[in-house]
């Protein structure tokens, strides 16, 4: 199956440095959201878990923030947690800060750092708003946030830019069979400061269905390097607890703790809005 490439995607974007913006060459300005200084990290223990968290930035009224839990040490779920007041104050398209994009409308990009002593793989966390959704219409045009977990370095992922001679010929290199999650199609071309984009051809709004939530991987140089559970505004507001299962390659390229399967909650006692990875197997 051929879908044509959800163009929501963007460079991610802090107050320290400018990005390229996505399909585009030029340098864009930066966002003004700045990371909240003053905010370190935080450790809270429930039960026999413990949550920590990444420094958080300003979304909204509120932060959004990366956090790990863990039970002795072990991983059990990877996330990001926006905090309840994040969901007031979210710009609108063409509101001033934001990104343009090709199909004319903006977006809003955040990189979220992990927390310290981290013991996933997943290395840092790209957070996008996006207030009118995106093309393909009738297809992903919902008001929705994007959470891309990044297993490779920043470093590697500053590199992901048009000017590089190898673009093209890095973005059609695919991972090995047994690196590549089963039921995923790669799409066509690369997103710059991404990379190339694989989905599930049996998630339901490729199918008709009203999109709320579904689940994306991204490759580049021939290794899988983000996972992304992406999730509507709307339904993230229902304040679900949701579980799904995902399908996963057969091997990885690194060891580590993996998902198998994401989840969309409200954590009550927080007040957190959370979309994590979970069901992490560790992977030798």
């Amino acid at each position: 199956m051929r879908t044509p490439l959800p163009q929501h995607h963007s460079p991610r974007a802090t107050a320290a440095r400018p990005r390229t913006a996505r399909l585009m060459p030029l340098l864009l300005p930066t966002l003004t959201l700045l990371a909240l200084g003053a905010c370190g990290e935080a450790t809270a223990t429930e039960a026999d878990a413990t949550t920590t968290y990444g420094a958080p930035l300003r979304v909204g009224n509120g932060t959004a923030r990366t956090y790990v839990v863990a039970r002795g040490d072990a991983p059990v779920e990877v996330g990001v947690a926006l905090s309840e007041d994040a969901f007031a104050g979210l710009p609108a398209d063409h509101a001033p800060g934001g990104m343009q994009m090709p199909d004319g409308h903006s977006t809003w990009d955040f990189m979220l750092p992990m927390p310290e002593g981290n013991p996933t793989p997943y290395r840092f966390v790209g957070l996008g708003w996006n207030p009118v959704g995106h093309v393909p219409p009738g297809v992903y045009d919902q008001p929705h946030f994007d959470f891309h977990f990044y297993t490779m370095s920043e470093a590697d992922h500053a590199t992901i830019l048009p000017t590089d001679p190898q673009f093209d010929a890095k973005a059609a290199h695919r991972p090995a069979p047994q690196f590549t999650p089963p039921g995923y199609v790669q799409l066509p071309g690369a997103v710059p400061l991404m990379g190339a984009h694989w989905v599930d051809t049996t998630s339901a709004e490729l199918h008709g269905q009203l999109f709320t939530r579904t689940f994306l991987y991204g490759s580049w140089d021939g290794r899988l390097t983000f996972a992304e559970p992406m999730v509507t505004k709307a339904f993230m507001e229902t304040k679900p607890d949701v579980r799904i299962g995902i399908p996963v390659p057969a091997r990885y390229d690194a060891p580590g703790y993996y998902a198998r399967e994401y989840r969309v909650y409200w954590a009550a006692p927080q007040r957190e809005y959370r979309v994590a990875l979970t069901g992490l197997v560790e992977q030798r």
